[in-house]
């Protein structure tokens, strides 16, 4: 399967998978787990068919982990603006955790802190160069530090999805660290 094949079915598997399961006829139980033969099905009638072999591919292939396997079923790691839960436990974070943004953004995550927009929480790094990685989907990266360590100590909950991204609710102003000169 070439690269951009691979990235194709990708995305189309992010979009039905984490916003849009309805537009594909999907129902996506409570832990947004869907059958893979319900998937396939679904996706071939819309006009974007793939192959078990092509899905296999695009999960164990995607550097992100995007997608968890579990015997028969599929579903997104996080990110989804469908509601699901995830089942995941309150977890204790490191000390520090990072978020990529652009320039552009920086002056409303000074006034307002990171919220999670329209998703169901805010994602967050465990090192800069995957944040700065994430920010540089959308132009110029901005890395900001988050001082998890402060914010669990004052009673914010983390979460960790399977693919190893941090997640919470939001993060107050007051827990950021900004780079110099922004």
């Amino acid at each position: 399967m070439d690269e951009r094949r691979t990235v194709k079915v990708s995305k189309y598997l992010s979009r039905h998978l984490r916003h849009q399961p309805e537009r594909i006829g999907l129902r996506l139980d409570e832990g947004g787990w869907v059958a893979i033969d319900t998937l396939i099905a679904a996706a071939a009638a819309h006009g974007f068919p793939f192959t078990r072999d092509e899905l296999a591919h695009v999960v164990a292939a995607n550097d992100k982990q995007r997608f968890a396997v579990d015997g028969e079923r599929i579903r997104a790691s996080q990110g989804h603006t469908v509601e699901v839960d995830l089942g995941l436990s309150p977890a204790i974070p490191p000390p520090y955790l990072y978020h990529g943004t652009v320039p552009r953004n920086v002056e409303p995550i000074r006034a307002e802190g990171l919220r999670p927009m329209h998703r169901h929480d805010v994602h967050l790094s465990t090192d800069r160069e995957t944040a700065a990685r994430v920010g540089a989907r959308r132009g110029r990266p901005v890395v900001l530090c988050v001082d998890a360590g402060a914010m669990h100590r004052d009673g914010h909950v983390f979460q960790v999805s399977a693919n190893g991204v941090w997640l919470t609710k939001a993060v107050p102003p007051r827990y950021l660290r900004f780079p110099s000169g922004r």
